[in-house]
């Protein structure tokens, strides 16, 4: 019999802490909980949780810090974090910080379960996150991801927009997973942000043209009909 994964659920709203529980156990994971940053750190440094949800405003230690002393301690525990800000560059700092991913509120069950079972899927035991690695490389794809994101094939340089790089580094960090328009517009436009489709399908265009990949055949960026986008290439990290 398959071992139901084992979550750490640190909110301090005692509403949501038993809403959230709830969901997470019928979706079929077990579920510890914490209602603040100190109890939180000390029970991950003290369990072997497979995942940490983790609120950033918390008592006592902010679920940021939380994150930067586990991190500064070794500990690769996966976290996604959750928060009431839709700022992109708040987004970047988490997971820069090595957060595996960033969920704003208000979201909805599905989501939340599907972004759990997709960080659970492409966790990588003892090491960062791909959202945490300096260049993401897939076949002649490079991508630059520190200081500012660049990209090149091959020797060239992509020669697309700052969007386009949001857009492709968003991508290939949740490579392999059907990325939805609707987390699109919260990772790469901001949530608080209203984004036409048009200005999805053009910043897609613009990556597939620089990128020579074929829509009908393609070797990076499938269209999920309905849905989103997904980057189908194998992706390793590289420091």
């Amino acid at each position: 019999m398959e071992t139901q994964p084992t979550l750490l659920l640190v909110e301090d709203d005692p509403e949501q802490l038993k809403e959230l529980r709830g969901i997470l156990r019928r979706a079929g994971f077990v579920v510890e909980v914490a209602m603040d940053g100190e109890t939180a750190l000390n029970q991950i440094m003290a369990s072997s949780s497979d995942l940490v949800i983790l609120d950033v405003e918390l008592p006592k230690l902010d679920g940021r810090e939380v994150l930067r002393r586990l991190r500064q301690a070794g500990n690769r525990t996966p976290i996604i974090l959750l928060s009431r800000y839709g700022d992109p560059d708040e987004r970047a700092m988490a997971i820069n910080e090595e957060a595996d991913d960033y969920v704003n509120k208000p979201f909805s069950s599905n989501e939340l379960v599907a972004r759990i079972k997709n960080v659970l899927r492409r966790a990588r035991p003892g090491q960062p996150p791909l959202g945490a690695a300096t260049y993401l490389i897939s076949g002649k794809l490079k991508l630059e991801r520190k200081n500012h994101l660049r990209a090149w094939l091959g020797t060239n340089d992509l020669g697309v927009g700052p969007t386009a790089l949001r857009l492709l580094n968003c991508l290939m960090t949740h490579h392999g997973e059907t990325v939805t328009r609707e987390q699109l517009w919260e990772e790469v436009w901001g949530y608080s942000n209203t984004v036409s489709d048009l200005a999805i399908n053009a910043r897609i265009a613009e990556l597939r043209g620089a990128l020579e990949d074929d829509p009908a055949q393609p070797y990076y960026i499938e269209t999920i009909l309905g849905r989103g986008y997904k980057f189908i290439g194998v992706v390793e990290a590289s420091v």
